[in-house]
């Protein structure tokens, strides 16, 4: 069990969804909090029901000087969080190129600013846990994913890359892979979307993976190996399994 009471951890992606309700699992156990994203009013809201101690730091991960001057600002972080994301489905038949983009730039360029400038300091440091929030869909291409699937596979490449790189050193790096969880960016899909959770029990999952010292969660399981599954079966079979 990690211990938790007056750590400080920084949460990009904190105003709603999966990032609000993993904040409050932390700010549960005692965590010192800086929440970040980029509408204030949100995270201003959610500082005011957390139990525990945090801080509001507006961010646009997108904006390489605004990140530097955040990471500055957090100051000496014990963990970090990334949770940040963009979405919107799209199929490879009808493409939006500003959209795609805007996805790789939140969700993976977004990780490589923030880890970027904050990794060298916890090294500095001596100490650092890092989280970063891949997708199950980042396991395999699916259809409709086009842009978010890309920038999920890139984070899951990443943090594989750091835990190889950093495995020597007192920073740690965790990868979890939630699936579908309702919030109001999967609210935009209109398919059915297997064994969908609610923010909170992913949440628990998160805390869950983050107080043990494994690499990697993958949840929910049964989705987990349906996409695994269908990665090694032929590319004919698969694209049928997928369809239903």
């Amino acid at each position: 069990m990690r211990e938790w009471q007056g750590r400080t951890y920084w949460i990009v992606g904190a105003s709603e969804g999966l990032g609000a309700a993993l904040s409050k699992q932390l700010s549960r156990v005692g965590a010192k909090l800086i929440l970040s994203a980029r509408t204030e009013e949100r995270l201003t809201a959610l500082s005011a029901e957390l139990p525990g101690q945090s801080r509001v730091l507006p961010l646009d991960v997108t904006d390489t000087d605004a990140v530097r001057r955040a990471v500055d600002e957090a100051g000496d972080i014990d963990g970090l969080v990334y949770l940040a994301g963009a979405y919107w489905p799209m199929s490879a038949r009808e493409w939006d190129t500003d959209k795609a983009l805007t996805m790789l730039d939140v969700n993976l360029g977004g990780a490589m600013r923030v880890l970027g400038t904050a990794v060298p300091k916890m090294l500095e440091r001596g100490r650092g846990h890092i989280v970063i929030t891949g997708s199950l869909v980042g396991i395999m291409g699916l259809p409709g994913a086009v842009g978010y699937g890309a920038s999920k596979a890139g984070l899951i490449n990443l943090a594989e890359t750091m835990a190889a790189d950093l495995a020597d050193t007192p920073v740690e790096v965790q990868l979890v892979n939630p699936g579908f969880v309702r919030t109001r960016l999967t609210d935009k899909n209109d398919f059915r979307m297997p064994q969908i959770m609610e923010p909170e029990d992913a949440a628990r999952e998160i805390f869950e993976h983050m107080n043990g010292d494994g690499f990697v969660r993958n949840f929910p399981l049964g989705l987990t190996w349906m996409l695994r599954a269908g990665k090694a079966l032929p590319r004919g079979l698969s694209r049928r399994m997928m369809k239903g």
